[in-house]
């Protein structure tokens, strides 16, 4: 971690682009905690509502007991955000979560279907109190229809929606992406959709409720996969690191590393054949057709790799660049975050936190010129804010302590 510089803010009081819009999150886990805290990197105020033990997502490793129970899984999704600890099944507990909400722009929850309505908080029970607001419901499978009440997560989701079925090599199962990919991209799903209905609400006035599932984001993951099948019936099939549509494409070893080229097109074919001295396949008449090149695929593979085994990336990276190649070092992740590609997009820094002095950050990649995100600041401790938005209600601190003796709420200093 120390290898990296600490965060330099930004000097000035960007507050972001969503300024002034007030969260009220229920989220746990990934997609909805990643949802929001986007927003909350773009200016707005998030609010997570925890039980007094806290969401188990804190709890997932590695955890520096520095951190206070605190793993790297919950820090890398609650950044930006205040933390308050609300007893939801006391009388008191829910008439704070109430008022909170009922100051809300956006409501976004992820329990099982159900359970915010057992609770008097779903969004039939909240629109007449407040007709603008904007609720997010994230699931599995969506808050109606006959899969309403199934649970599921990302690797259900990555295998049912046949993501699985075309990844890895032909002579074996299809295998799961090990990162969190539908959870990430429902968690982005989920931030568009919010961002949208600001939009609407802003220009037309009025709430909506939101419904994003990770099953309906899948069939967006899958990529135009589906569509070529839809229009032909053929299904994608698996080839490893190779493509079903383009040669030559996949991985090739140097001398000394590894690296992974796509040839999207034919002037790229050409270009290819061209760095490696072998112009009469690239100026090749019957090559020119993209269906020939994908027939002769382990023809042309034979040929580069023997041409690339000679010598190092280092020799091979800047002629491909020159030519126009896209192509790349096959990193493993830690090779990618101490990367010079990371270091000059400034994506990887260290901010202050509380009790460990220094956490990783990983910043937002969205770029605004005008209204920048928001400087990072680290995920909250548990109940850590409780106090500053109770009295940002309105509550007295006398009513505070009454919550607090009562056990509806919890404050960062008490066990």
């Amino acid at each position: 971690m120390y290898d990296f510089p600490v965060h330099s803010n930004s000097g000035v009081d960007n507050q972001g682009p969503l300024s002034g819009v007030r969260v009220i999150d229920f989220t746990h886990f990934v997609a909805g905690p990643l949802a929001t805290m986007m927003l909350a990197n773009l200016g707005a105020e998030v609010i997570k509502v925890e039980s007094p033990k806290g969401e188990d997502f804190r709890h997932f490793p590695p955890a520096d007991p520095a951190l206070e129970g605190q793993g790297s899984p919950y820090l890398w999704v609650n950044r930006n955000k205040k933390s308050v600890v609300l007893n939801l099944k006391s009388e008191e507990g829910m008439a704070v979560a109430k008022d909170l909400i009922a100051s809300a722009d956006v409501l976004v929850e992820n329990f099982s279907t159900g359970v915010m309505e057992r609770f008097g908080l779903g969004y039939d029970d909240l629109k007449p109190e407040n007709p603008d607001l904007i609720y997010t419901s994230i699931s599995a499978y969506g808050r109606t229809g006959p899969y309403a009440d199934r649970m599921g997560f990302d690797t259900i989701v990555q295998a049912e929606s046949g993501f699985m079925s075309f990844n890895g090599y032909p002579d074996r199962e299809g295998v799961r992406a090990q990162p969190v990919i539908m959870d990430s991209s429902t968690a982005m799903m989920a931030a568009n959709g919010i961002m949208a209905a600001l939009f609407h609400r802003e220009k037309q006035g009025g709430g909506q409720r939101l419904d994003v599932s990770l099953y309906d984001t899948s069939m967006i993951v899958l990529g135009y996969g589906t569509m070529q099948y839809l229009m032909n019936g053929i299904e994608p099939t698996r080839v490893g690191n190779s493509s079903n549509d383009t040669a030559p494409t996949g991985g090739f070893k140097t001398l000394d590393s590894a690296f992974y080229v796509s040839s999207s097109n034919t002037a790229i074919f050409q270009r290819i054949f061209r760095v490696i001295g072998r112009d009469d396949i690239a100026d090749d008449p019957d090559l020119q057709d993209r269906m020939e090149r994908l027939k002769r695929r382990e023809w042309m593979r034979d040929i580069l790799s023997e041409a690339f085994a000679q010598k190092p990336w280092s020799h091979w990276e800047p002629l491909l660049r020159d030519a126009g190649v896209p192509a790349g070092e096959m990193r493993t992740m830690a090779a990618a975050l101490h990367s010079e590609e990371t270091k000059a997009a400034g994506l990887i820094t260290r901010i202050p936190h509380e009790t460990a002095g220094y956490v990783p950050n990983i910043d937002l990649p969205i770029r605004l010129s005008e209204t920048p995100a928001v400087d990072p600041i680290a995920a909250p401790r548990l109940g850590q804010h409780t106090d500053e938005v109770l009295a940002d209600l309105g509550y007295a601190k006398d009513h505070i302590d009454r919550l607090k003796d009562g056990g509806a709420v919890r404050a960062i200093d008490e066990k």
